[in-house]
């Protein structure tokens, strides 16, 4: 069952007495092409996603940071958090506001004056790191008795930025909702669904946002209860999709493949053409398919994938160009080259160190009017091996050409699969002034293109 509930009047919100000031940007730094300008210490919290609204010449980021886990200390409910990074050098907390909930909050997305944020079962560190976890498994036909209270979507109004104003709750019925976005009047969602398996993709009309409505749905075969795939592939998809100007288009990485959808009309979405990505690349369920960058222009497409087992103890993961000029061929064109070591490093190479190492999150808010558009810079997540710059003014050779890499925390410091005794880069954002936002382990850093790259963003 899918419905627009009441808003969530039994929440509790708790604003913070006083703003949280920046912190000094730690030490054991490496970086080319780029340098640190700013750092927020996540005083072991873990905040996901970011999104970013400028409002008469300030400038305010919107993170979901997550409930403290179980183990370390008291729990601690998930919180809204709003940061003031009009002076990109000073990033400021301005705002906290705690939501007691069964579910938790980690994923967020802006368009214009209206703010959605996702809510679904917490992941515990056994899904972070297991390919087979809840999230691709199959939903009750029926609303389950132990479905959370909190899940699916909240919309707020902050056409005053630092006083959200919420409208609305949408439910999906079962578990939540993963990677969301907004487009033109439109929710795009990666949501679970009573009889399904794993995350479709769900449209929900939020013209009146007060109202959303569900409007179309569409899911790969072998998701519907009693869809047998000879592959073995479980379907689901992580999102966000990334939708055409006209809003006529969608394009979605969607395990087992990359797939476009002519949405023209949203109650009945039509495939267009789809590729294969796994195999030839990892097949870890949600994540093998991960985020996608279309260059509606030039008929080009990122794709990358996420890895889930740590110190490379799994098949690569995707991170290929795909042409797409005929969208009903696709295909794939170049592989971006893997990170190397700086000199005199402590490892011989990534794949050696703690935690993950491979690709993850990508600018992807790309449908908010503050964040910097596709370019010839792609700034990537790579979990243990920071921030990775690359330049795709040849699609068909795509070169690295700048990363910064974080300094080591003194103690372990909570990432999103648990707590870490290295620097994790899991999240990005880049501002329409070229600021460029990363999460991770141990905070928030601001960093900007340097020596080589400053001043790149004009390439396409």
């Amino acid at each position: 069952m899918k419905q627009a509930s009441m808003t969530l009047a039994l929440i509790s919100l708790c604003v913070a007495g006083s703003t949280l000031p920046a912190d000094p940007i730690p030490s054991g730094w490496y970086s080319s092409n780029m340098e640190p300008i700013g750092f927020l210490d996540y005083q072991d919290r873990y905040a996901g996603k970011f999104t970013i609204k400028q409002h008469e010449g300030r400038w305010y980021i919107y993170t979901a940071v997550s409930k403290t886990q179980e183990g370390h200390g008291p729990i601690r409910p998930p919180i809204l958090r709003i940061i003031d990074v009009t002076d990109p050098t000073d990033p400021t907390v301005v705002r906290d506001i705690e939501y007691e909930m069964d579910g938790n909050m980690s994923q967020i997305t802006s368009q214009g004056d209206l703010l959605m944020v996702g809510m679904a079962r917490e992941l515990t560190q056994f899904d972070t790191q297991n390919a087979i976890n809840f999230m691709s498994e199959f939903q009750s036909e029926e609303i389950p008795e132990d479905k959370l209270t909190y899940e699916g979507v909240m919309l707020f109004d902050i056409s005053d930025p630092v006083n959200p104003v919420e409208l609305s709750h949408w439910e999906t019925g079962a578990y939540g909702v993963h990677r969301n976005i907004l487009h033109d009047g439109y929710a795009y969602l990666s949501a679970s669904a009573p009889g399904y398996r794993a995350q479709i993709f769900k449209i929900l009309d939020v013209r009146d946002p007060r109202n959303p409505v569900e409007v179309g749905q569409w899911a790969q075969f072998g998701q519907r209860k009693g869809e047998i795939r000879q592959d073995g592939v479980i379907p689901s998809f992580h999102g966000p999709a990334i939708i055409s100007p006209d809003g006529n288009t969608a394009v979605l990485g969607f395990t087992p493949d990359l797939v476009t959808l002519d949405i023209s009309d949203k109650a009945n979405p039509q495939v267009v053409g789809r590729l294969q990505i796994v195999p030839p690349f990892v097949n870890n369920v949600t994540q093998s398919v991960h985020s996608v960058i279309p260059y509606w222009d030039r008929g080009l497409i990122y794709v990358n994938g996420e890895p889930k087992i740590a110190q490379c103890g799994e098949s690569i993961s995707a991170n290929i160009m795909v042409q797409n000029a005929d969208p009903t061929k696709p295909y794939m064109m170049s592989y971006f080259p893997i990170p190397e070591v700086p000199e005199d490093y402590a490892w011989d190479n990534f794949c050696d160190r703690p935690g993950r190492s491979g690709p993850h999150n990508v600018n992807n808010e790309i449908h908010n009017q503050d964040v910097m558009q596709p370019n010839d810079l792609i700034h990537l997540a790579y979990f243990n091996a920071g921030l990775r710059v690359y330049d795709i003014s040849e699609p068909r050779l795509p070169r690295e050409v700048g990363w910064f890499l974080p300094g080591d925390p003194d103690t372990p410091k909570r990432s999103q699969s648990g707590y870490m005794p290295i620097s994790i880069t899991q999240e990005v954002l880049i501002d329409t002034r070229g600021n460029i936002f990363t999460s991770g382990a141990t905070g928030m850093y601001v960093l900007r293109n340097s020596g080589d790259l400053e001043n790149r963003w004009d390439g396409m």
